[in-house]
């Protein structure tokens, strides 16, 4: 079995859109958040800063922990590939240091990545988005929860 990881992920919302990574696999697109995984030695907030650079290509500012969610892959549609994944991911807010940033080419992008899009927030339940509980609280303006446990 796989050492449970960490993983550290940026919520970047500006003007009222959500910055995402567009990737494409078998089922068409879906949307992830940028980040990835922490490296040893290395602090979450590092984490996020230098995911962003790779992925999105550009500076960001960490701010406050919002969330924190398990990812255990056997409880997950993609059960038959992920089965001994447990991944720990913590979500921070986070703000470009360049808010009129236009280009968004990373220097060692995430597999399947093809785009970085900023999504109207309003859109988010019409878009394939991973976690989608975490667009539903973006939305939610009600009781805020760090610790989100194992779910969608």
């Amino acid at each position: 079995m796989k050492p449970i990881r960490n993983s550290a992920k940026a919520v970047i919302v500006q003007d009222g859109c959500l910055l995402l990574l567009r990737l494409h696999d078998q089922y068409g697109d879906a949307y992830v958040f940028p980040g990835g995984g922490q490296e040893k030695g290395e602090e979450l907030k590092d984490a996020v800063a230098r995911e962003c650079l790779e992925e999105i290509g550009q500076a960001v500012q960490v701010g406050e922990l919002l969330h924190v969610r398990e990812y255990i892959g056997a409880h997950h549609e993609f059960a038959e590939w992920d089965a001994d994944i447990h991944q720990v991911e913590f979500y921070f807010a986070c703000r470009l240091l360049d808010p009129d940033a236009s280009v968004f080419e990373g220097s060692n992008p995430d597999d399947h990545q093809v785009a970085v899009e900023w999504v109207a927030l309003e859109e988010l339940g019409d878009i394939r988005l991973y976690p989608k509980t975490i667009g539903e609280l973006l939305l939610d303006k009600g009781e805020q929860r760090i610790y989100l446990g194992d779910l969608n």
